[in-house]
């Protein structure tokens, strides 16, 4: 029996790129899971999926690891470029070595990610890119200086892509999530900015869970090819900023 087409996530162990996971597995989807925590993506236990342990500066590793997964399930129909770190900090005191991961996991490994699969989707006439990027994408925060300028850049790029794509048929999404219950604190080491993050989290009653996020992502990449919601902007409904 034909399956449904493979649909690649990176950044998949955790938040966002599990729920994702566990959503398009769910409605009977192959899967090829990329990030740097094997064992947390073994520990899903999904059917019909590759894993493949990625850390997204490394081009190559993505490639081998797309080559994988479709020589066992055929195309990347869908590929969500979602690994990402948010080391936020106050820019006068942040080590600029939090600022080189940010841009090069946040920037240079989303083009990364879209490279593995670009050529084919424009060959086939078909595919979908989903760019992680962040409300932090849409205006400025204090102590996301370098978060913000990566996540302008994934809003950048993803505008000139879906242009030059769309002559191909091939969609491209940005993601614009707001407060979300995921991991993304664990890179925040200046304590005061924590403490400001967590402070106006709990002002505005929580995050909300990634599962939502990943159902949206499902229902708009069920729409015809020849329909793109080109940006999903997802908050609380407390989040006033």
């Amino acid at each position: 029996m034909a399956h449904k087409p493979l649909i690649a996530i990176t950044g998949a162990s955790s938040g966002i790129g599990e729920a994702t996971a566990l959503a398009f597995s769910k409605a009977g989807h192959p899967l090829l899971l990329m990030a740097r925590r094997l064992e947390r993506m073994e520990a899903l236990g999904l059917p019909d999926t590759v894993l493949a342990r990625v850390d997204v500066r490394d081009r190559a590793a993505i490639a081998e690891a797309v080559k994988a997964g479709e020589a066992r399930f055929g195309p990347v129909d869908l590929m969500f470029a979602n690994a990402g770190v948010a080391h936020l900090a106050d820019i006068a005191t942040q080590p600029p070595e939090e600022w080189d991961a940010m841009i090069d996991i946040n920037t240079k490994g989303v083009m990364n990610t879209v490279h593995a699969v670009m050529a084919g989707m424009m060959e086939r006439r078909r595919g979908t890119l989903v760019m992680m990027s962040s409300i932090a994408g849409r205006k400025v925060y204090p102590d996301h200086t370098v978060y913000c300028g990566t996540k302008f850049f994934v809003h950048a790029v993803s505008e000139s892509l879906r242009e030059y794509l769309s002559a191909y048929d091939v969609r491209v999404q940005v993601i614009s999530p707001g407060v979300i219950e995921t991991e993304v604190l664990s890179g925040v080491k200046d304590e005061k900015t924590l403490a400001a993050y967590k402070a106006n989290k709990i002002a505005i009653g929580g995050g909300i869970g990634p599962e939502h996020v990943a159902d949206l992502i499902l229902a708009t990449y069920r729409m015809p090819q020849n329909a793109l919601v080109q940006e999903i902007v997802l908050t609380p409904t407390r989040q006033r900023y």
